[in-house]
């Protein structure tokens, strides 16, 4: 299948390969083409201003979330829905050849590159070099002969001088310049603790960044020439990726008949971090999804029968939060009835008894959590110490985390720590010094860790959540609660 379609990579992080996809995005759309938004590895937040340039959802591929082979099909359903797209863009993670600390490349962008069979754009910041620049494409574009390089876009140019330096040093060495953009110190996103702020965090200043952003690309970046080498890209011999088959793997049975279990998913600002699979398994595996923000709603969708509190900045939105404690005791109550609830990273800092002093759901006893100045990141391959309502015991998944918080037990450890008021360890996985940790917490149908997983790379996972919510729908717990 043939989908056109472009990396955007680069040397190292900060060149600008957010500003430039976003805006290439904004831009190509602004054309009147469908363009399908894709990002390098485990990110959530490029991906939300992707959406936003795109007008439809940002997608991850990520080969140690997902596995390598599922990173083709992955990307082809995302350029087929909600539309088969006109032109593809993927946005690189770091620099173009880093990838997981103790596998050389694996989940690079170029690596994702060469799964995809897709031609690299890679964008050079220039503010401190002129002719030497032509030294650092050269020795990227001969690094790895499997990685087609296809051209530049010259980012952070200061004069019309230093632009015509730089374009002679490319024709020097026979590497086409798609683009040329000055320095805009008015085009900045705004970051904070773990990145950029999330674009549903600031709404209309988001929209409005974004359309400059596809202004300013618009005319820096020659699009035709960059449309042009999206269609050299090959048809890829993949299949789409398709939920519902993905929905029932391992299981092998078929959905059950009958009333579709309301799974509520939270959202609003301070719960930003998803997959855009994530509710797609959902509805596949017999769900009906529906939203719902922690802030300001003060009570569950009609009919939940399952919960699920993914990542994102409660310690942003912590007064909010508390603020909202109608919510708060309505969630602690539903998840007593036995009914499956799945918090991830800020899921389970919300079901704590408090954030940073806020009070939160208490579902988890009287673990409390807190900002710290350390930042907790890095892939794991972890292992299910128990069953629970995502995993069979002994299930091995592949996630990573990405936090400044801890979590602690009254009696003090972190989330691994023995004070857990009846709960087992959620996972296990040994730390880059060889030390087994244990992580998170499960008890009953409460599954709350740190761990971020892509669930298309953890098979079952849906399936059983949903299993679990239309199983917790019949029970008298249940009934009487509702």
């Amino acid at each position: 299948m043939r989908i056109p379609r472009v990396v955007l990579a680069a040397p190292a992080s900060g060149a600008g390969k957010t500003s430039i996809a976003t805006g290439l995005l904004a831009a190509l759309r602004a054309r009147g083409l469908a363009v399908s938004p894709h990002k390098v590895g485990p990110d959530y937040i490029d991906p939300s201003y992707h959406a936003l340039a795109a007008g439809r959802p940002g997608r991850n591929l990520d080969p140690w979330l997902v596995g390598e082979q599922r990173v083709a099909p992955l990307f082809l359903h995302g350029a087929l829905h909600p539309r088969r797209a006109d032109v593809a863009v993927v946005e690189g993670v770091m620099g173009l050849f880093d990838g997981h600390a103790t596998r050389a490349g694996f989940g690079s962008t170029a690596h994702v590159a060469t799964l995809l069979a897709a031609p690299v754009v890679l964008v050079v910041d220039a503010r401190s070099a002129g002719r030497s620049v032509a030294a650092t494409v050269h020795g990227f574009r001969s690094f790895d002969p499997a990685v087609r390089i296809g051209g530049v876009v010259l980012n952070q140019v200061g004069t019309e001088r230093h632009a015509e330096i730089l374009r002679a040093a490319m024709a020097e060495i026979g590497m086409p310049v798609l683009g040329v953009l000055g320095r805009r110190p008015d085009l900045v996103t705004p970051s904070r603790h773990l990145g950029l702020v999330p674009a549903a965090e600031r709404a209309a200043p988001a929209r409005d960044a974004v359309a400059e952003l596809g202004a300013a690309v618009g005319s820096g970046l020659d699009l035709d020439a960059l449309l042009a080498l999206a269609a050299t890209a090959p048809d890829l011999p993949a299949e789409p990726w398709d939920a519902r088959v993905a929905a029932l793997e391992p299981v092998g049975s078929p959905v059950p008949a009958g009333p579709r279990p309301v799974v509520a998913v939270a959202g609003g600002p301070a719960f930003t971090f998803g997959y855009a699979e994530t509710p797609e398994l959902l509805a596949a595996a017999g769900a009906e999804v529906v939203g719902f923000d922690p802030t300001v709603d003060e009570a569950l969708p009609a009919g939940t029968s399952g919960l699920i509190i993914g990542g994102g900045f409660p310690e942003v939105h912590a007064g909010a939060l508390a603020a909202n404690a109608a919510l708060r005791s309505r969630v602690r109550a539903f998840a007593a009835t036995g009914a499956p609830v799945a918090a991830e990273c800020a899921g389970l800092l919300y079901l704590s008894s408090a954030l940073d002093g806020a009070p939160m759901c208490g579902v988890l006893g009287e673990v409390t959590a807190a900002m710290t100045p350390r930042l907790t990141l890095g892939y794991r391959e972890a292992a299910a110490v128990t069953d629970s309502v995502l995993a069979a015991r002994g299930t091995t998944v592949h996630g990573h985390e990405f936090h400044r918080t801890v979590a602690t037990p009254a009696a003090g450890g972190s989330t691994g720590g023995d004070a857990r008021r009846g709960a087992a360890p959620a996972w296990r996985w040994r730390d880059a010094s060889g030390v087994e940790v244990a992580e998170g917490f499960v008890r009953g149908a409460i599954h709350a860790s740190y761990l971020h997983t892509h669930w298309a790379g953890v098979p079952g996972a849906a399936h059983r959540f949903v299993a679990a919510a239309r199983a917790a729908h019949q029970t008298e717990a249940f009934r009487a609660a509702g």
